[in-house]
């Protein structure tokens, strides 16, 4: 748990700076791509990273601007990931001038639970790493490279002279 808003700053950044990677290297015709009729696209997902942060921001107390036409998936990945940049930035801001050290310990019912805000700001960087491993599975089965987040990627190994470990 954070017990500073510099380090809560620092692992967001870090995070989103990694999500921002996979947003950017999503394709227009990669958007449709689903695992079953039953589960949401590439794009939903994608989608739900961007316009889910404000939401959970507010969640939080923490007062952002929405995402505009949070219900309409944009058609378009460049829209999609220059909205996450944004969202990203904002976010940082938010935190940086709402809430201080002190806070962070101050208890919040968020979604019917209580607790302290510096768990709600774990909770958010959870989030957006749990969506990003969607979006990778999604992104091999279009056919997309996938950049590496925590090392490098299948395709990376090659770039740096070596082979991709097979287990």
């Amino acid at each position: 748990m954070y017990t500073s808003i510099t380090e809560f700053i620092e692992e967001w950044n870090q995070e989103a700076s990694s999500t921002q990677k996979i947003l950017d290297a999503l394709t227009d015709a990669s958007l449709g791509q689903k695992v079953s009729s039953e589960d949401r696209t590439l794009g939903a997902i994608a989608w739900h990273i961007v316009s889910s942060t404000p939401g959970m921001l507010m969640e939080f107390g923490i007062t952002v601007k929405e995402t505009k036409d949070a219900t309409t998936i944009p058609s378009s990945a460049r829209e999609i990931a220059e909205s996450f940049r944004s969202v990203s930035a904002d976010t940082s801001d938010a935190v940086k001038q709402q809430w201080t050290d002190q806070s962070l310990s101050e208890m919040k019912n968020v979604f019917g639970m209580e607790m302290p805000k510096a768990a709600t700001l774990s909770l958010l960087i959870k989030h957006i790493i749990h969506h990003r491993g969607q979006l990778t599975v999604l992104m091999r089965q279009a056919g997309l490279q996938v950049p590496g987040v925590y090392g490098p990627s299948r395709e990376e190994w090659s770039q740096m002279g070596m082979e991709a470990p097979t287990i």
